[in-house]
């Protein structure tokens, strides 16, 4: 049978104590009574009659609603007779489960629903964005983010409505109203590691933008980039030099012409041997490393200047003769201002701009820049012009000897090439590369362990070595660390043992050719070494542990072949009592007692020899003793109960000599009490 519903003036109704919901927000409440304001109560609220007060209820359903109610009736936006739905049931027992049920089952709407309904009550009702922000007890600013959300490309609006993205990510895409690059960055991060990264969306939709005021903006001109076809997001809190040119790849093609244009004319003015295009203010560090820098010659002093360095001359040598007078008092304080004043000056006049003559112009390679204010200029370092290696004359010459002195002519005036040109036609030139490298297998390996290797072995970096292929070692947990274990000793003997003729030659292609005549023998050696060294030292339970003991169970490593628990590499560094603790587990507490006397020096050796079964005690003591194991240099996890040794396989490749040197790190901090437990467990 359904309850009765009846309509109760507001100032009948209290909330009930066995109103479930205690807390609230004042944001939320807010809204909530401008929405009642304009629209009224659109939900009933459910109530007790109060006992022996006719007419007068207690809410234990729609507390939220009553309080915005009598809020607006004291504010006089609703009348003070207000009626309200008020859904009456009389089993007060079930007050408390009623309130619950209407509070725990609420689902909140989707933000995608409430931004296309946003959407269509504008443009359905005419409404403006401030009405619905009245309407809604909304700032308006949020009502015209809510929109822009609505405007969103169709991938990412569908991503928010289903759930793949949160109201965040969404918020960051439509930082910009640029469908297409919404949807071509939601394609590139798809699930990606940065997918969800709101800083890394922003950068990534900035990317290929400008602002009014960058250089290559004010380069090109915001009248031939409108009339090329590119775009300007601007709004009411822009200007000229805010607002943003959102076409990116228009706006660099503008600037590479205008600034080739540019750089051909200072070449026939200025006379340079070569000259290149960098579209930015600064060149890169990549683009002249390996050139030679012109040096200019000084232009001579002249009389003035000459004359007053040798006044500051003499003046510096008479203070100096005064400080030095044995009557004297040494450097006073005027003396020291004063002679820090005549050093500047001299350095000052020394300190002339070098001026190049026409010949080196003639042998120089200059950089056009844009400067800060979008004009076109000379870098001001020059560099020597590269010189091409000189071809073949058989190549060059005719079958009668003649020479194409035309060709030679026209390379002596080489068009400019700008860097972005440059740059694209190496990302084409790498992709042939790859693709056949990506189609041999064998070279692939050859030439990725070559490059390992090379970069390992250089002193001074390998930048000639056009790969980001590296093998490089981590860095060491502990610094000037040495094991002494027997796995080092062994990797040394294998490093010892690599093949190094091949590093001394001078050039790439030299060391190149030369590891590829290496046997197969000598490359695979390589390549275990190169890939062995990169492992890191992680100590058990952290991230990348795991792995570790992965590989190890895989390699059948027989650790205590390897290594042993000493002195110095971990007796030393755990406690008395710890130590004692392991005697009584590997042998008994006759044992533990036999050396309970001992000073911690001593007791650390006693434990080296016993745990290297070099004590004299029962049969069954000595195995277990000379098999135990800390359980961070177990191949398995900290968890698992002790296994039988693995039987040890030797010295069956320089694999497993490698992964046997970084198992485990001996240097660890001491046990704690805490820790016995678990070692007498583990053994």
């Amino acid at each position: 049978m359904s309850q009765p519903i009846i309509l109760v003036p507001a100032a009948r109704l209290a909330k009930s104590p066995t109103n479930v919901r205690k807390s609230s927000d004042a944001e939320a409440d807010a809204q909530l009574e401008a929405s009642i304001v304009a629209h009224g109560i659109l939900q009933n609220l459910i109530g007790l009659p109060v006992a022996r007060k006719k007419g007068q209820y207690r809410i234990t359903a729609g507390g939220r609603r009553l309080d915005a109610v009598h809020r607006a009736i004291e504010k006089g936006d609703l009348p003070a007779d207000f009626e309200l739905p008020v859904m009456v049931v009389s089993d007060a027992s079930n007050a408390i489960e009623i309130s619950l049920s209407e509070n725990f089952f609420k689902l909140a709407m989707n933000p995608a629903d409430a931004c296309r309904a946003f959407q269509d009550i504008i443009e359905t009702e005419h409404k403006s964005s401030a009405d619905i922000a009245k309407r809604f007890g909304l700032t308006e600013r949020f009502v015209l983010g809510r929109l822009r959300l609505a405007a969103l490309a169709e991938p990412v609006f569908e991503a928010l409505r289903d759930g793949s993205i949160t109201l965040d990510i969404a918020m960051a895409y439509a930082s910009t109203s640029d469908t297409a690059r919404q949807s071509s960055v939601f394609e590139q991060l798809g699930q990606g590691y940065y997918r969800a990264n709101v800083g890394e969306i922003r950068r990534q939709l900035a990317s290929c933008a400008y602002r009014g005021n960058d250089p290559k903006a004010l380069l090109v001109g915001r009248d031939d980039y409108v009339a090329a076809g590119g775009r300007i997001e601007s709004d009411l809190f822009t200007d000229d030099a805010t607002e943003m040119w959102i076409d990116g790849d228009v706006l660099d093609r503008l600037a590479d012409e205008k600034l080739t244009a540019a750089a051909e004319a200072i070449r026939e003015r200025e006379g340079f041997a070569q000259i290149r295009t960098v579209v930015a203010p600064h060149i890169p560090y990549t683009e002249t490393y390996g050139l030679r820098q012109v040096q200019g010659e000084l232009s001579p002093l002249t009389d003035e200047e000459e004359a007053r360095c040798e006044q500051i001359q003499n003046e510096l040598e008479a203070i100096e003769e005064a400080a030095a007078d044995e009557n004297g008092e040494g450097y006073t304080a005027d003396d020291e201002v004063r002679t820090q004043t005549l050093e500047a000056e001299y350095e000052v006049i020394q300190s002339r701009t070098p001026i190049l003559t026409e010949e080196q112009k003639a042998s120089a390679l200059a950089y056009v820049v844009i400067g800060r204010d979008g004009q076109p200029r000379i870098h001001e370092q020059l560099y020597m012009a590269p010189v091409e290696t000189p071809v073949d004359e058989d190549r060059n010459a005719d079958d009668d000897g003649d020479v194409d002195h035309g060709e030679e002519a026209e390379g002596s005036s080489k068009p400019v090439v700008s860097q972005r040109l440059a740059d694209e036609l190496a990302m084409m030139k790498t992709e042939l590369l790859a693709v056949h490298v990506a189609s041999d297998p064998q070279f692939a390996l050859d030439v990725g362990t070559f490059i390992m290797a090379d970069a390992a072995t250089r002193h001074f970096g390998s930048s000639d070595l056009a790969s980001e292929l590296r093998a490089r070692g981590p860095s060491p947990r502990v610094a000037n660390f040495e094991s002494g274990t027997v796995a080092a000793e062994e990797w040394a003997k294998l490093d010892s043992a690599l093949d190094r003729s091949w590093i001394d030659h001078e050039d790439v292609r030299g060391r190149y050719d030369a590891f590829c005549a290496l046997s197969d023998e000598a490359r695979a050696a390589w390549l275990g070494w190169a890939i062995a060294r990169t492992f890191d030292a992680v100590p058990a339970g952290r991230t990348g542990s795991a792995f570790i003991d992965h590989l190890g169970a895989k390699l059948a490593i027989d650790v205590a072949a390897w290594w042993r628990p000493t002195a110095k590499n971990y007796f030393d560094r755990i406690t008395k009592p710890t130590i004692l603790t392991l005697f009584e587990t590997v042998g008994s507490t006759e044992l533990r007692y036999r050396y309970g006397a001992s000073k911690k020096h001593d007791l650390a050796a006693s434990a080296e020899k016993l745990f290297a079964g070099d004590i004299l005690v029962e049969a069954e003591i000595k195995e277990r003793a000379i098999t135990w194991l800390p359980d961070a240099m177990r191949f398995q996890p900290v968890a698992d109960e002790m296994v039988e040794p693995l039987e040890g396989d030797g010295l069956d490749g320089a694999m497993t000599d490698a992964a046997g040197m970084i198992s485990g790190d001996p240097d660890t901090d001491p046990v704690s009490g805490s820790d016995t437990d678990e070692i007498a467990a583990a053994a």
